[in-house]
């Protein structure tokens, strides 16, 4: 089961630019990620994520290591 470059969406507490460096190095070094961006200006600060091989499951266990709030994105 290959789930090569698609995007994954979280809705999450990280609200700044001093929450996004916390997290930063922790998404940089993760396997599997190409890209990932924080719209901090949205009301869900919603992390998108470019997978090539993460799992959501393991998006989220890196977030909660550095001690912020995420969950799965539902689209409506």
């Amino acid at each position: 089961m290959e789930k090569n470059n698609h995007d994954l969406r979280f809705k999450t507490n990280v609200s700044c630019g001093g929450c996004v460096a916390s997290v930063k190095p922790h998404l940089d070094n993760a396997d599997g990620i190409c890209h990932w961006d924080v719209d901090t200006t949205n009301k869900d600060k919603v992390l998108t994520v470019k997978s090539t091989g993460i799992t959501e499951e393991q998006v989220i266990e890196t977030i909660q290591k550095t001690g912020f709030k995420i969950e799965h994105l539902t689209i409506k």
